[in-house]
């Protein structure tokens, strides 16, 4: 009886977002690829990352920004949309095996990106305002601890897909 205690207990914190990185058997030669933000990222094409629904902005990722690296790492371009109209974009990363995200570069109503300066990888758990990474993740873009063997066609077919209420992926 203990024993399967115990088991629902590891279970329900891999689920959650607090087994994520403690877990991750971490490849102490892994090196990050060179990044560059995308040229351009287009609003009327964005894939919704379903969100809170007392988020007053519309949160989604440009479909043809969305790689999956050689590095493991999901990179894309996440969009808000305010209902006034303004635009808030940024280039990040999702790092599954660790459980973490990086913003590299920022763009908002004239879209031109500025790099961020010295990008470093969060939690995605962490109580920042980044619960739109932690929301792709869990809705498409990791598989578990991993992002390999996923294309970006994949993440796309898998956020297009509504998420019912307590049913996270």
């Amino acid at each position: 009886m203990r024993v399967n205690v115990a088991i629902a207990i590891t279970a329900g914190l891999l689920v959650g977002g607090n087994g994520f990185a403690q877990l991750a058997d971490l490849d102490p030669d892994w090196k990050e690829l060179d990044v560059k933000p995308p040229a351009t990222f287009r609003i009327h094409k964005l894939v919704p990352i379903e969100m809170p629904r007392y988020l007053s902005v519309r949160m989604g990722i440009d479909p043809d920004t969305l790689t999956v690296s050689s590095d493991g790492i999901v990179r894309y371009v996440v969009v808000a949309l305010s209902d006034s109209g303004n635009v808030n974009a940024a280039y990040e990363g999702i790092w599954c095996r660790a459980g973490e995200v990086k913003t590299y570069a920022r763009a908002g109503n004239d879209r031109v990106w500025d790099a961020v300066p010295n990008p470093e990888w969060k939690k995605l758990t962490d109580s920042r305002p980044s619960m739109h990474a932690l929301a792709l993740a869990r809705q498409g873009a990791c598989e578990g601890r991993s992002a390999t063997g996923q294309s970006p066609q994949d993440i796309i077919r898998k956020l297009k897909q509504p998420v019912s209420a307590g049913n996270q992926r």
